[in-house]
């Protein structure tokens, strides 16, 4: 049996963050999650028992990530295993054609947003000597496609960022960008529509994904690496 783990997540109102919340809890972790949604913050905690803690945090504002991570070490813990998922796509259109305000939203909640969280959690994991940062990747981390060249970007950057972290940790911690693969979620939908049917549930994927994810450690900070299946 895996040994119960205190587990930050961020951006699990629906799709991926909230597929591996259920499938966390169920193997008997305790959460701190968080999302923009308040309501779907809201009914996530009233489904929970009060060992886990769900609040609306905007991941794009220091001092919400700031509180966020407080409230959240005081409720659990120093965690042991930070998944920064939270993300948005652009609307889908070519490069020219996203405004600026777009743009800058996506890059403050894509890239920005996991610097805060790592910002505020990583001396915690340092102090007490383990932990694992799992960055959420994408295919389109390491390669294109047109009209989400802003999304390319973010995920690209979460890449390099991610490893380069790996390279300034202390032994015993590890940072890893992790792409989910292609799965049937609201975010996928945005921009291929009803093509997104034919791929895995966010359920199906989390079945196999949280198990995966449960056993990285520090031999592989640095890698890329994509769930199984």
């Amino acid at each position: 049996m895996t040994t119960p783990r205190k587990i930050f997540i961020t951006g699990c109102s629906r799709g991926l963050g909230l597929a591996l919340v259920n499938a966390f809890i169920n193997a008997g972790h305790t959460l701190a999650g968080c999302s923009r949604s308040q309501p779907k913050m809201a009914e996530l905690a009233a489904k929970q028992d009060n060992h886990h803690l769900f609040q609306a945090v905007d991941i794009s504002d220091p001092d919400a990530v700031k509180a966020w991570v407080s409230q959240s070490v005081a409720h659990i813990g120093v965690p042991d295993l930070v998944i920064n998922n939270a993300a948005v796509i652009n609307k889908p259109a070519p490069l020219w054609q996203v405004s600026a305000q777009e743009f800058q939203q996506l890059v403050a909640i894509n890239i920005a947003g996991v610097h805060l969280v790592s910002l505020n959690v990583l001396p915690l994991m340092i102090e007490q000597g383990h932990g694992v940062l799992v960055n959420l990747s994408s295919g389109w981390g390491r390669s294109v496609a047109p009209d989400v060249a802003p999304y390319c970007a973010s995920k690209w950057a979460i890449e390099g960022m991610t490893k380069a972290l790996a390279e300034e940790l202390p032994a015993g911690l590890a940072a890893i960008p992790l792409s989910p693969g292609v799965i049937d979620t609201p975010m996928l939908r945005e921009t291929w529509g009803e093509g997104a049917a034919g791929y895995r549930s966010p359920d199906v994927w989390a079945s196999t994904a949280a198990p995966y994810i449960l056993s990285l450690n520090a031999s592989h900070s640095g890698r890329s690496l994509t769930t199984p299946g």
